[in-house]
């Protein structure tokens, strides 16, 4: 694989402080620059910033997906398979309240992948998985 260019993302959330240290203490990113109204994290090599948003009653959708109901909307990141599986325990002795539990989506299929679905305090949905085999995350 080539060398991949961190992505930037902002996102609204309804509680800065609790999304602060949701980012900060229970995912471990280091905080970078912040204001009243929002917070630049390292999100595992890529710019993550959350922005205030007065709370909405928006509900969250769905997709289904291996049997699943994915959230959509959804984002994260595809870590190493060894990662993947320390975090996904890290976040289980933190009693994180996951959408859908770590588990193997498309086993003994091209994709084969380990996922795993949570929200932050804001509501917003997460999804982090790997591939044992990099070379099938565009595989047809």
């Amino acid at each position: 694989m080539t060398n991949i260019s961190p992505f930037h993302i902002a996102i609204p959330v309804h509680n800065l402080e609790t999304c602060r240290t949701f980012y900060r203490d229970l995912l471990n990113c280091e905080e970078g620059r912040s204001s009243d109204h929002w917070v630049d994290f390292n999100f595992f090599g890529h710019q993550l910033v959350i922005h205030y948003k007065p709370k909405s009653k928006e509900d969250l959708h769905t997709n289904s997906v291996d049997g699943k109901a994915v959230p959509i909307p959804h984002y994260g990141v595809v870590l190493p398979w060894d990662t993947f599986q320390t975090f996904a325990e890290d976040l289980k002795q933190k009693g994180i309240d996951f959408i859908i539990e770590p588990y193997i989506r498309f086993e003994g299929l091209i994709g084969e992948q380990a996922t795993m679905f949570f929200l932050d305090p804001a509501g917003n949905a997460l999804e982090f998985k790997a591939f044992k085999d990099m070379n099938q995350l565009f595989a047809k």
